[in-house]
């Protein structure tokens, strides 16, 4: 099947709703709260008198609007415990206020003993703050630059980019107030705060919500619209079959995918997911390039391996709904842990299973850590149960994985990663066929090119690949060879060529411009 059977031609609005049910599992909500929120800001569009422009604009940033904030889930975790945790108050108090400092101030060092706790609390006061400096203002720009990534229109843009300024201009950047800050975005605030006012305490909540916070966090014009009408904006929403819903009312103006264009979107998100971890960077990328080539070298069918292809750039979405506490730990995991581990492939399954186009990609990657001894997971399937796109997307998982660093080991280098797999075979668990096919397409790996994108000199390219994985700039000197002061001159360098100002936007650069993972798989050819 060639490119020119996709059949149905899959929606933007379908892959952006997807991607917004693991944000919702991210912020420690059900699912939908995203979804449902988009249906509350349209309703408020609708009786603002918005047009058909605007509504694009309002549709699109209630459905991206905390899609950023997982870039710096590492940092969370690293100071409060969980990222999830952490993002989880957001609703509980107003924005900058007294409460919401203490709430969060609370939390640092959690899930440690507590003579740790008081190391990670200190070490936090003294230089840990720094980590949060600009954060939520990052958050705003990742997903403006997601935005641009998935060619959505420059108001989509620049109310992406704006949607944590407040009415009163106390919020992030701060550089908006008023009706400076554009529509969506206030719609997109409002919606998103009054959605779990609404689902926890009800109209009422809803309402009080919208009147205590009309003129200082919310557009106070807004704020009465819905206070004055809250059943137009609210009713139904506890019955309505709220994925449907979401994606009838996307405006007329809307964008559908051609399989290039498809392609391409799927690897602007898995991007944005592996930010996630630092560990994990370019993963989805590289899984996307071995397991087709494996699959080629099998003689599959180019419909086989383009879905194969788009599979593995979806595998991973469902590690949103998963605290970087469990994907960071540098030790082994607890039962509890686990278990979470183990559900992750059932999340990227539900995100995908109620889009017509992306449901049969779900149907594939929840079953990439299936065994076939019975001991893998979600389900613990078998045998012929396990279809051989899900083995080989498998085996090429489990030695991608394998050739990266983890916090708990260093990368496997290729003749080990090798004998691993084979090993797994031996043992019953991996396809043999699989694992010689994934073996034989990545014998045909090429170096990395000597010079780097946006000017970056060849010393520079190695920087930022540690950089983005987390390293201080002390670690990157001791695995480098350089002094510290040398490593800072070259981040300071990296920051002005790439025009950016964090890890999770050097990370986001190095894998759009093919600098992580450190290998690149050759093309595909018959083994």
């Amino acid at each position: 099947m060639g490119e020119g059977a996709d059949i149905p031609r899959a929606r933007l609005a379908e892959l952006v709703a997807a991607l917004s049910l693991g944000v919702d599992l991210g912020f420690g909500q059900p699912m939908e709260h995203v979804l449902r929120q988009c249906l509350i800001a349209l309703r408020l569009a609708d009786l603002a008198g918005l047009g058909e422009q605007d509504r694009v604009a309002v549709y699109y940033t209630a459905l991206l609007v905390n899609v950023g904030c997982h870039a710096d889930a590492h940092e969370q975790a690293k100071w409060f415990g969980s990222d999830i945790g952490l993002r989880s108050q957001k609703y509980d108090h107003p924005p900058r206020s007294i409460g919401m400092m203490a709430a969060t101030l609370r939390l640092v060092g959690s899930g440690n003993p507590p003579l740790h706790r008081f190391r990670v609390g200190l070490e936090f006061g003294l230089s840990g703050h720094r980590d949060l400096d600009g954060m939520i203002e990052q958050h705003a720009a990742l997903a403006r630059a997601l935005a641009t990534e998935l060619g959505l229109p420059a108001k989509v843009q620049e109310a992406v980019g704006s949607s944590y300024e407040q009415w009163d201009g106390r919020g992030w950047p701060g550089e908006r107030r008023g009706d400076a800050v554009p529509i969506a975005s206030r719609l997109a605030q409002l919606s998103e705060y009054v959605e779990v006012a609404h689902r926890v305490g009800g109209v009422e909540a809803a309402v009080q919500l919208a009147q205590q916070r009309g003129g200082t966090q919310f557009d106070p014009r807004l704020a009465r619209t819905l206070s004055q009408d809250p059943a137009a904006i609210l009713g139904g929403l506890d019955h309505a079959q709220t994925w449907d819903a979401v994606i009838a009312a996307e405006p007329a103006l809307g964008r559908t995918l051609s399989g290039p264009q498809l392609d391409a979107a799927l690897l602007a998100v898995a991007n944005f997911v592996d930010l996630k971890s630092p560990w994990r960077l370019g993963h989805a990328r590289a899984l996307a390039q071995l397991a087709p080539a494996a699959g080629a070298g099998l003689g599959l069918p180019g419909g086989e391996l383009q879905a194969l292809r788009r599979a593995g750039l979806v595998c991973g979405l469902g590690r949103l709904g998963v605290s970087n506490s469990i994907w960071d730990k540098p030790g082994p995991l607890g039962a509890g842990e686990w278990e979470r581990v183990r559900f992750h492939p059932y999340i990227t399954e539900r995100m995908l299973n109620q889009s017509q186009v992306l449901a049969p990609l779900g149907a594939i990657a929840v079953q990439h850590r299936e065994r076939l001894d019975g001991s893998g997971y979600p389900r613990g399937l078998s045998g012929s149960a396990i279809p051989q796109s899900a083995r080989l997307l498998g085996a090429a998982d489990a030695y991608q994985a394998m050739r990266e660093p983890r916090p708990y080991r260093a990368a496997m280098a290729a003749p080990d990663a090798a004998a691993q797999l084979r090993a797994e075979v031996r043992a019953g668990r991996l396809d043999a066929d699989a694992v010689e096919a994934v073996l034989g397409a990545a014998g045909h790996r090429v170096a990395r090119r000597r010079t780097g994108p946006a000017g970056l000199t060849q010393r520079e390219v190695e920087v930022l690949r540690l950089l983005a994985r987390g390293l201080s700039n002390k670690q990157i000197a001791e695995q480098l060879v350089i002094s510290p002061k040398t490593v800072a001159n070259h981040v300071e360098h990296i920051y002005v060529k790439i025009d950016a100002s964090s890890r999770a936007m050097a990370g986001l650069f190095a894998m759009q411009h093919g600098l992580l993972p450190e290998e690149q798989i050759a093309a595909p050819v018959t083994v």
